[in-house]
Formats: structure tokens, sequence, C-alpha cells
């Protein structure tokens, strides 16, 4: 019979538990990688590490089981842990060599999940023998291909998405293979940025190394591999029991895309959560078929969006390792968009992700508390790249992924301009973009009449306007949204939908698709994105008087919009409060 201890794990009678133990042995571990992520990012060359923070660290233990992960980005969870099952694929552990360090970052060959992400993987050996791996990705800028940037949604294939890197030894004994770097960094259109920045992942791993050495050398490798088992199974049995403490029964929700890449009707993603006891699975069946550009999503990337679901939904304080993921059943057909078949395109991959993980959070509110329960947010990741020649004559590519509104709740309005899901990256800073590129940010902001109304309003959208300095800039951008908003609850409105215009506000403004790739900017031209914003939560008839009052008097809602969404009768009333109030 099992008993349950005070820290929620069930033990046989006997078995010792120590809570405080197992406690500091993972933030032992949290410190190792938070350490590995502070070096890489301000040992980086590029503005996407050093800025951005678009790249993840994490420790493996020999069997390539994930223990811990840096707090960085969510989908990384998929590159990384399908890297380390390549690298364990292509080399038993005998093959492995002290000093040695692989490199990969193909989806179908290499666990990947797009190819400016790439990994490097190392062992750390420990008498002789790999005991752990410390391993990074890191997104780069540019891998090659036609569309600088290396992403685009208009992809036909992955062979018009950049370099494929399988699992390839990039050092050994120490001695990095400068010919492959070369290689790799030659098809970049930034190769010295490419070159560095691969250089600081391979030693950023070298510093985990020498950190799990410490470790083993206080503890010994006897007492780190128990506790390492020890977190793992604590983290299946704590996922376990939460998962039978919820409601029994079989749950869908649908979102939707605008379109494939190459336009046409909405596509749906459904997920379909099935709780079964102390079982949770979640079932893609009924998405849309894989799609022509590259909004595709790899196995690994589908597999990180749903853990991510399942421990932000259900325990957010639950680790991030293969605890987790050997308590969840992920299913997809293939051909769909979410399982696609070689070598469908798939650089476009985290748009499609937001909206499972929009599908997984909308099936699953019927089984959670209400005050758990969230409205749908932007769902997108909205993205703007640039590339051109810059003011010393050398070439620059560009690009950041963009924030919006978040899902309101029972008792808290969304947030504005956040990225949600599985995405974590910084913004770039204005000043940084302007000093290292020909670009000048004409207009940054929030998106009137963005916020979907409610008890409680989502959070708004971002308003991003960028002037080209230089002629010939060409701009790619990747949007989604732009068709249906973020759908509300119990009564709350859809959130506001995506835009992207060329030159706003002259005579000669032209509304883009959600998706365009390739467009060249003359001097003096303008992109402009508008991002959704969130769904709201109750009828908006129950938003309080002062909180319209203050929608009002901050510029969030417009009194045309808001007399729409929520009365004329209570509008005035509102202004007037603001009134009275002053």
């Amino acid at each position: 019979m099992a008993q349950k201890s005070m820290s929620g794990m069930s033990t046989k009678r006997g078995d010792e538990f120590d809570s405080i133990a197992m406690e500091v042995f993972s933030n032992r571990l949290l410190t190792i990688t938070e350490d590995m992520a502070i070096n890489m990012m301000r040992s980086s060359f590029s503005s996407q590490i050093k800025e951005r923070r678009d790249f993840s660290v994490g420790l493996f233990d020999a069997l390539g089981r994930l223990i811990a992960q840096g707090t960085h980005i969510p989908l990384h969870l998929g590159s990384l842990v399908g890297s380390v099952e390549a690298v364990l694929a292509r080399y038993s552990l005998d093959e492995m060599k002290e000093g040695d360090a692989f490199i990969c970052n193909d989806p179908y060959l290499a666990g990947g999940t797009h190819l400016p992400d790439i990994s490097i993987v190392t062992p750390i050996f420990e008498n002789g023998r790999p005991f752990m791996f410390a391993a990074n990705i890191g997104h780069h800028q540019d891998i090659g291909g036609p569309t600088p940037g290396s992403t685009s949604a208009n992809a036909k294939s992955l062979f018009e998405e950049g370099l494929r890197i399988p699992v390839i030894r990039i050092a050994r004994g120490g001695a990095i293979d400068e010919d492959l770097l070369s290689l790799i960094a030659a098809n970049s259109r930034l190769p010295e940025e490419r070159t560095l920045d691969l250089k600081v992942q391979i030693a950023t791993n070298l510093r985990g190394g020498a950190a799990v050495h410490s470790l083993v050398q206080r503890m010994g490798t006897d007492a780190v591999q128990q506790s390492i088992d020890a977190v793992l199974a604590y983290t299946k049995d704590r996922l376990r029991q939460r998962v039978l403490a919820m409601p029994d029964g079989e749950y869908s929700f649908t979102t939707y895309l605008d379109d494939d890449g190459f336009g046409g009707e909405p596509l749906p993603i459904k997920a379909t959560v099935t709780i079964d006891g102390e079982k949770i699975s979640i079932d893609m069946t009924g998405t849309c078929a894989q799609a022509r550009g590259g909004l595709n999503v790899p196995r690994n990337a589908l597999n990180a969006t749903v853990y991510y679901c399942v421990k932000a939904l259900i325990d957010p304080e639950l680790m991030a390792n293969s605890g987790l993921m050997d308590g969840v059943t992920v299913s997809a057909p293939p051909g769909t968009i979410v399982s696609p078949n070689f070598p469908a395109a798939v650089s476009a991959r985290s748009i499609t992700c937001q909206k499972i993980a929009g599908a997984i959070f909308g099936a699953m509110r019927p089984a959670l508390p209400a005050e758990r329960v969230i409205a749908s947010g932007n769902d997108i990741l909205p993205s703007l790249s640039f590339s051109g020649t810059s003011s010393n004559g050398s070439a620059y590519v560009f690009g950041e992924t963009l924030g919006g509104g978040s899902g309101a709740r029972s008792d808290f309005d969304g947030m504005d301009g956040v990225h949600v899901h599985i995405t974590n990256t910084l913004n770039m800073p204005t000043e940084a973009l302007e000093h290292e590129f020909p670009l000048v940010v004409e207009g940054y902001g929030y998106v009137e009449d963005s916020a979907g109304s409610g008890k409680c309003r989502g959070g708004m959208g971002i308003v991003r306007q960028v002037r080209a300095l230089k002629e010939n800039t060409v701009v790619s951008v990747r949007s989604d949204s732009h068709k249906i908003g973020a759908a509300g609850v119990n009564g709350g409105g859809e959130g506001g939908k995506g835009r992207v215009t060329r030159n706003f506000g002259t005579d000669r403004a032209e509304t883009l698709a959600s998706k365009v790739a390739g467009i060249v900017l003359k001097a003096g031209e303008t992109i402009r994105i508008e991002t959704p914003g969130g769904g709201g939560y109750g009828h908006p008839e129950e938003r309080p008087i002062e909180a319209l009052a203050a929608d009002l008097r901050d510029g969030i809602l417009s009194r045309e919009f808001a007399e729409q969404q929520y009365g004329a009768e209570r509008v005035t009333e509102a202004i007037s409060y603001s009134k009275s109030a002053k």
C-alpha cells in the first residue's frame, strides 16, 4: 500500500524521501543552467542572443533524459531533447571522447524544430565515461536559403530554408573542427557572426561541464545519479497525482490559422485532451493537412508545445524534465500540419505551435477550476525581418518577434504587449536597433481597440512601424489572426485582429497579407505591423464602471469602439465617473 508524504510524492513504506535534499539538488542543477545561460548571453555577438535572448540551455543524463532546462524558451525544449536523442542514436557512449562536441539543426535528421536553431551537445566525462551532457541551442539570424533570416512561411520545402546539419562532431579532444565551422559560416549571409556565436555555444557547454564536475566531486557519481533518478521519479509522480485530481473526460477545442502561407481559407488546429484516471493524452486528430508553406510543426516542436501546456495549466511549479514528458501521451496523424512528411517546410513552425497551445488551453477549460481558466491570447508569434547593406557596406540581417495581448481571466485583465505560450524572447530595444542597423523606429506602442471586451478585458496588441534608411531593404513578415481574433470566454469579446501595412498613413498605403517574404523597400518606405489582442472574460456589461472609465481615459478604447462593445449608456456613465473623480 502506498502512502502520500508531505511532499506530495507517493513512496513505498520504509522508503526514505528527503524533500529538502531534492529541492537543494534541483536548484544546484538549475544554478548550473542559469550560469551557462548568462555566459552565453553575455559572450555572444548576435543581437538575437545577446539582446533578444533567443536561446536555451539544458543538462541531460547519459541516457538522454532531460534533467534541468534554463528558464528561457519553452519551444527549445523540443530541440534540446531531440538533439541529444539524435546524438545518442548516431554515436554510442563508447565512441565519444573527452573534449568532443556535436552540432546539429535538422528537423528530420537530428530532432530539431527549424534550421536557424543550431544545437551544440557536449558529453561530460566522469571516470573515463560520459556521465551527463551539457546542451544549448541558439537561434542564428541566418543559415542560408533564398530568404534573409532563413525563415519564411512561403518556403515550399525544407531545401529552401537553409543549410541542413545532421549530427556531426564539431570538436574532437577539445579542438574545434575549423573546416566544418568555415563550411557552416560560409552558408550564412553573416559568416563572422555565425563563427563567433558557435564558438560561444561550444564554450558555454564547457563551462556547464566544469560546474557538473564540481558537483560530482562534492557528492560522488553514485549520489548524483541517485538524486537524478529521484527528481525524475518525483516529477512524474507529482504530475500523475495532479491529473488524478482532475475530472475524467474528453475535451476538445479548435483554433484557426489564416492560411498555410499561400493564401486560402482558414485552417483548423484541433486538440483533444483525454483525462482517464492518472493518465493524460493529447490527440491532434481533426487538424488540417500539412501546409504548402513553412508552417509545419516537426514532432519535437509538437511535443515541446504539449509539455509546456501541461505544465502551465496543471502545475506551473512542476520541473521541466523527462519525468514530466514520460507522464504525457501525444499523438498526431501523419501528413498533417502537426506531423508533416519530409521534406515539408518548417521554418515558421512557431506560429502553428502557438495555435496548438491555444487549442490545448481551450480544450482544458472545462477541466480546470474557474479561477484557472483563461481566454485565448494572441496565440501567434508575429515577426519582422529586415536585411540589406549597412552604412559601412557590410551585409546585415535583423529580425525580431513581437508580443500581443494575453487572454483575460476571471479576476484579471489580460496583459498588454507580451509574448505568450512557447516563446519568451525580449524585444529589440529601439536604441540598439537604430544603432546597429540602417532603420528607424517611427512608432512603437499599443494598438487602440485591440483588447477583447468583457468583465475583464483582454490584453492589447503591439504596433511597430519601421522606416528603411537605405535603398533595396528586403523585408519579410510572418503574422496571423488577421481573419479570426482571439476567442473570449463566458461571454467575453474577441480580441483585435492583426494587420500589416506598407507605407501606413500615406497615399501609397498598402495592406499586405499576413505572411510575405522578399518585399523590397526604397529608402524612406515603412512597414507597420499591428499584432492581435487577447480575448475578454465575462459579459461586457459586468465590467466595473471605474475600469471602463480608466480604459477610455488611458486610450485603451476609443469612444466609438467602447459604445459598440459596452453600450452608449455605460460609456456616458464612465465618462461622467471620470469627471467626478477628478
